[in-house]
């Protein structure tokens, strides 16, 4: 795998030949011999073809002259030269395709490597990376570079380059034969012809641009309504979903024909210096047999040429054009591997070992924003084996814990220590491998049950799958369903109700079987009869492990042996719910409070 040459510097440019030196360790690779070998295999064959193109010309001129004769010896000549050029045509036919066949794999494992790269380096940036950015924008950014690769490396190196080498052989060849004056006009014509296709293709790269935004926008905007398919039947708003997609991909359109308009423009100012330039080498030739100083094979022989050299020229601007735009586009996704990573692992970080599940959280500062500070200052001690609670008003920062102990952020100030371990001193690999989770809302793969469930652990088999779904309440309903565990559960676990989507979480955790639990309002988007199953269930699970349980309501944690009352990111309260009461501070007025809402609702019931 080639080395890590990000950079997290905002002003580095990520265009043109920085963007290919980037690539160049992919498409090269030092540990690959293999791949390096079919690189200058593909070299070979190109030359080999290009010979076989330049000669070409002279068989063919030879045959037109020899027709010009008389007699059989001519004519057997002639015969022979004609199929020289035949066998030549399709040894370049032959050449080209060996060419391609040999480099394919070059090409695919250059952009497999670059695209398992950047799907890596899109899993080790943070959370706030990943809450600012659409899913969507990524995958299109992924896609469109993924896509551009094997295009792009395929005209790089099979047409540029050889239209080059032909250029010049071309330039040795008409000096030889026919002196400076051929030359000098055909190079005047290359340089028009490529002039002018840079400077039109500059103007449509522009409209590309804007095209690659816009369909960006309308990628976006489909995949975040789809992904609320519930909340737009909910509102009604299919109408303005329709509407904010129409308006995207109508820009879309309007921007597409512009750029296609203006390759009629490419076009036709290519033609006129195509024709003109053999308008006049023709010409040149037909004046120059008149006098008696060339031959009819001349005249062949020039036009042979030029149409040679100007057909890979013929797709300058598609070949420019597709250049460029594969560049920007792998320059995008060099901007998503450059992106800087929040969090990291010390340089040299041990594992974390746990033999005591302790939890400490020591003078902890934090806030999303520099402008706002969520935790301040906070300190708590879950002691192994015990279970923990907090509980706060919203924006207390409950949630903002979770986070932390997984280190999807760091604190700004203050320690996290798990076992007398800072977190940030050891790997995050081996801190998420001893917590487990079960969050409010339990996003599920689209796949089966049995996969869901057996995500808590790389490997986990069949047996303990059943087992953990068996702990977690979960086998009376597999056993219903027809295909049991290998039921879909479809896109984000929909087709499951909200207490069987929390039993496949937990059983999942089970599955990873941490001895460090969190309880994120496990239980606080479910109606009340499914809470006290699945309250059993994580009361059941929590036994023998270290839990600290994040809740909204106080029902659900009052057995725990601690509970820690937070308030605008401090500890306001702590004890035991009975102690708590006792007090009469901010856990009893918000335990009156709920008690107070339950009793409205019980009598609204009534």
């Amino acid at each position: 795998m080639p080395p890590d040459t990000a950079t997290n510097d905002p002003d580095a440019r990520h265009d043109g030949w920085h963007t290919l030196r980037r690539f160049l360790p992919y498409l090269w690779p030092h540990d690959n011999a293999a791949l390096r070998w079919r690189i200058v295999a593909a070299v070979l064959l190109i030359l080999a073809a290009k010979a076989t193109t330049l000669t070409l010309p002279y068989v063919y001129k030879r045959a037109v002259d020899l027709m010009t004769l008389q007699g059989s010896p001519a004519a057997r000549l002639a015969l022979a030269f004609v199929l020289a050029y035949a066998l030549g045509r399709f040894a370049g036919v032959l050449f080209d395709n060996l060419r391609n066949i040999v480099f394919e794999r070059v090409g695919q494992e250059a952009a497999r490597a670059l695209t398992e790269d950047v799907f890596a380096r899109l899993h080790s940036l943070s959370l706030r990376f990943h809450l600012a950015r659409r899913t969507g924008e990524v995958t299109k950014v992924v896609e469109r570079g993924t896509k551009s690769i094997d295009t792009m490396l395929y005209f790089m190196l099979f047409n540029i380059a050889p239209t080059v080498i032909e250029l010049i052989a071309v330039a040795v060849i008409f000096y030889l034969n026919f002196g400076w004056g051929l030359v000098v006009a055909t190079a005047l014509a290359v340089a028009a012809y490529v002039g002018i296709t840079r400077w039109i293709t500059e103007w449509r790269n522009a409209l590309r641009e804007k095209m690659n935004r816009l369909d960006t926008q309308a990628m976006a905007r489909a995949v975040d309504s789809l992904l609320n398919y519930e909340t737009v039947k909910y509102f009604n708003a299919e109408g303005r979903e329709q509407a904010r997609y129409a308006q995207a991909t109508r820009a879309y359109a309007d921007a597409a024909v512009k750029s296609e308009n203006s390759l009629g423009g490419l076009n036709i100012a290519q033609a006129l210096i195509v024709n003109l330039l053999m308008a006049g080498a023709m010409g040149y030739t037909v004046w120059e047999w008149s006098r008696g100083r060339m031959t009819v094979g001349d005249l062949v022989f020039v036009n042979t040429y030029l149409t040679q050299l100007f057909r890979p020229l013929d797709m300058l601007g598609m070949v420019y054009r597709t250049i460029r735009q594969g560049l920007i586009d792998m320059a995008e996704m060099f901007r998503l591997m450059d992106t800087a990573v929040e969090v990291q692992d010390a340089p040299g970080a041990p594992a974390l070992i746990v033999r005591r599940p302790t939890l400490v959280f020591d003078e902890v500062v934090f806030g999303y924003e520099k402008e706002r500070t969520i935790l301040q200052g906070l300190s708590f001690e879950v002691p192994a084996g015990h279970q923990v609670a907090i509980v706060g008003p919203s924006g207390a920062g409950k949630s903002t814990i979770a986070r932390l102990i997984f280190r999807f952020y760091d604190p700004w100030f203050g320690r996290i220590l798990i076992d007398g371990q800072d977190i940030r001193a050891v790997t995050q690999a081996s801190l998420r491998s001893v917590v487990g989770i079960v969050p409010q809302d339990s996003v599920l793969f689209n796949d089966t049950i049995g996969y869901n469930i057996g995500y808590g652990r790389d490997g986990a088999s069949q047996a303990e799958i059943e087992a953990a779904a068996q702990g977690a309440a979960l086998m009376p309903l597999i056993e219903r369903l027809p295909k049991g565990f290998a039921t879909e559960v479809g896109e984000r676990g929909l087709k499951l109700s909200g207490g069987e989507k929390q039993r496949v979480a937990i059983a999942r955790t089970l599955v990873k079987n941490p001895p460090i639990l969190l309880l994120d309002e496990a239980t606080s988007a479910l109606d009340t009869r499914t809470e006290q199953d699945i309250l059993a269930t994580l009361d059941r699970i929590s036994t023998g492990r270290t839990s600290l349980s994040i809740a909204h309501r106080l029902s659900t944690i009052a057995e725990a042996d601690t509970i820690l009352v937070l308030n605008e990111g401090r500890l306001a309260e702590s004890g035991n719910h009975l102690d708590l009461l006792k007090r009469d501070g901010l856990y009893a007025e918000m335990w009156a409070r709920q008690a107070a809402e339950v009793e409205e609702t019980a009598e609204a019931a009534e």
